[in-house]
């Protein structure tokens, strides 16, 4: 079998160069958006001493040395968003950072194991207004692309259409059929037996020892995620407290989170938060995050205790990271992360 031409094949980079272009304008043109909104553009380090504390999330490991010699562990960031939250503790108030963030075991036709994330924070705003930011930004790369149309594996959406805002309990109701509210507990217990028996009624396989997160992923990925985004983008908001992450619960229902995902044409763009500043709940779920890191995959990350200091004087605050090359793919029509990207990492056998 002939060996695929490198990214910097003339020819190769020929064929790319019109989705790189755009991605360019693309970029400048939301720079220009969010420097009319008066956000101010930050430039977090990516070498940190916690790459983040999500159960999933996989990050680069290196070493460094003081001026003495001594080793000292550190990783390159998942997100940039401990960097941002401790700059809003510091006394910043509109930011944004296009940040290169690095996940390792990810690589595919929308995943790279370095790609740029746009982050960005509003004080003292609901977590609403990022909503209105997201519908802003998938139109400002629309128009800057010149199409009326995003495209990808033959599902089709309108960026300048007004997203449909679904909860993830309606989505569960209408693509699988299960009351997923009744499986949480207005203390944020989980039956995991209840919506097994749910998933069973929907047709979807799972193994015995899928916990309830196991299972609500299960469902979310089969039924659920296929269907958003099309024709117009979706927004899914209110997501249960216990897939709460970073996230603070509902003040109208504590079952839920302010939390939510963008989609178009199937594919997840952009997660946003109303931040937690709850410095001991966040302890709590990181630690009960890396200890199911230990259980599936044998490792866990340090907990950074510096950004648990710091939420607690951070103001109240929401946040949302996009993923800027799924953003610029769609734009442009690529196919692939790849198409996007001026230099991608080398792939090893």
């Amino acid at each position: 079998m002939s060996k695929r031409s490198p990214w910097w094949n003339a020819q190769v980079h020929s064929d790319r160069r019109p989705f790189l272009l755009g991605r360019n304008r693309i970029q400048n043109a939301i720079r220009q958006h969010l420097d009319e909104g008066d956000f101010i553009e930050v430039d977090p380090a990516a070498l940190q001493v916690s790459p983040g504390n999500e159960t999933h999330l996989h990050a680069f490991a290196t070493e460094a040395l003081t001026t003495e010699g001594k080793p000292h562990d550190l990783f390159l960031h998942t997100s940039p968003e401990f960097a941002c939250k401790k700059l809003l503790a510091a006394g910043e108030r509109k930011i944004f950072s296009f940040a290169h963030v690095f996940r390792n075991r990810e690589r595919g036709p929308l995943h790279h194991p370095e790609f740029t994330m746009l982050e960005w924070y509003r004080v003292d705003e609901d977590y609403r207004s990022l909503m209105d930011d997201c519908q802003s930004l998938l139109s400002v790369a629309a128009e800057t692309s010149g199409t009326t149309r995003f495209s990808y594996r033959g599902s089709t959406t309108d960026p300048f259409a007004e997203p449909e805002r679904l909860t993830v309990a309606e989505a569960f109701e209408r693509f699988a059929a299960i009351d997923l509210l009744a499986t949480v507990s207005v203390a944020g217990d989980t039956d995991r037996d209840l919506l097994a028996d749910g998933l069973r009624g929907s047709g979807i396989r799972f193994a015995e020892d899928d916990s309830w997160t196991d299972l609500f992923s299960r469902v979310l990925v089969e039924k659920i995620e296929p269907h958003l985004g099309i024709v117009k983008p979706t927004i899914l908001y209110e997501y249960p407290v216990c897939e709460a992450a970073l996230a603070r619960p509902s003040p109208s229902d504590p079952r839920v989170s302010e939390r939510f995902e963008l989609y178009a044409c199937g594919v997840e763009l952009a997660n946003a938060f109303g931040e937690l500043t709850d410095a001991a709940e966040q302890r709590r779920r990181f630690n009960e995050a890396m200890s199911e890191k230990q259980r599936i995959y044998g490792e866990r990350y340090p907990i950074d205790e510096d950004f648990l200091d710091a939420i607690e004087v951070m103001p109240d605050a929401c946040g949302a990271a996009l993923g800027f090359d799924r953003l610029a793919m769609l734009a442009t029509g690529a196919q692939r992360i790849e198409q996007v990207l001026w230099a991608p990492v080398a792939e090893t056998s």
